[in-house]
């Protein structure tokens, strides 16, 4: 049995990159994976809950360009004409839709980089962070669609419904199961250059800061090091997915406003230049610090979990190859 073992460890040793620290044979465990889906689910979903007061203003100033000119205007015009309770509607949605979506996003990530970096063991480890993001997004996207469909109608049209339990049988009743899935296609294209950006972002900041600012590895660190660090390059990862990703965030807004009805038209409708502006303070407002509580409680509940923080780490903190 000891050889047995031995020779299993020695395998997986051999296909897992020398170089890369912290790829313990617990990650390939049912485990882990299922303590890394629980925290995504977590931390996503307190996270947006959190904010769903600036969700809601960023959602009416992308469907009411004119009328939501600033921020400004959209909180004071919206509280004189519906209440203080307007800054929270769609909230269930912004729990369960995302934390839906942070399970798969985070729990999927960390399978399919374990797929991938066994198949792709001499590529570039940018190449591995590029197709497990995406391929996570995916199944992430399609958790998440049908709640972003009635939230997004929730928080832009006050005559549609009061929450998730009266808005999804309204939009069944008016589109059928296609109505919650009207605008997976942007959706994707919103959130999987986001997830690519966001995870990618996020790993090469983990290993420049440990070898270029903290200039020890991270097992030398103490785990409030190590999460401070993590803080770090989830606040600069969400920052740069926030830009990659607006153009498609807004027209997510305008399709399911129906504000237009397809893609193109609603491009045209947007206009090219207001596809990357329109909202994008809010939204980075938004999501930087968004991004950077959910990896923040992410690794946290992977600590209270007894495993390691995320993130690579090149063994050799000389070595600027990534």
């Amino acid at each position: 049995m000891a050889a047995i073992e031995g020779r299993i460890s020695a395998t997986i040793e051999g296909r897992i990159p020398a170089a890369v620290e912290g790829r313990i044979p617990e990650e390939l465990t049912a485990r882990y994976y299922a303590l890394c889906t629980v925290g995504g689910m977590l931390s996503a979903g307190t996270t947006h809950l959190v904010t769903t007061p600036l969700d809601v203003l960023k959602v009416n100033m992308q469907v009411h360009p004119i009328k939501y000119h600033s921020i400004s205007s959209c909180f004071t015009t919206l509280l004189r004409e519906q209440g203080p309770s307007v800054l929270w509607k769609g909230w269930t949605g912004k729990f369960f839709g995302y934390g839906a979506q942070g399970g798969c996003r985070f729990g999927l990530y960390e399978y399919f980089k374990g797929v991938y970096s066994n198949v792709l063991v001499d590529q570039h480890r940018s190449l591995v962070f590029f197709l497990s993001s995406a391929s996570a997004e995916v199944f992430a996207n399609l958790a998440l669609c049908p709640f972003e469909a009635v939230k997004v109608r929730v928080q832009a049209q006050p005559s549609f419904a009061k929450g998730m339990l009266d808005g999804f049988p309204k939009v069944y009743a008016s589109e059928g199961a296609r109505g919650f899935y009207r605008g997976l296609a942007p959706l994707l294209g919103r959130n999987i250059p986001f997830s690519i950006v966001m995870f990618s972002t996020f790993e090469h900041s983990v290993d420049f800061l440990y070898r270029n600012v903290v200039k020890r590895k991270k097992e030398e660190c103490s785990k409030a090091q190590q999460l401070g660090v993590t803080c770090l390059a989830g606040y600069t990862a969400g920052s740069v997915g926030s830009f990659i990703s607006n153009p498609a965030d807004n027209i997510v807004a305008s399709l399911y406003n129906k504000k237009a009805d397809s893609l193109m038209l609603a491009i045209r409708k947007i206009g090219l230049a207001n596809l990357f502006t329109r909202s994008l303070p809010i939204r980075m407002l938004l999501v930087g610090p968004s991004i950077t509580m959910q990896w923040f409680f992410y690794d946290t509940i992977k600590v209270l979990g007894g495993l390691p923080t995320s993130g690579e780490v090149t063994a050799d903190l000389g070595d600027g190859t990534g």
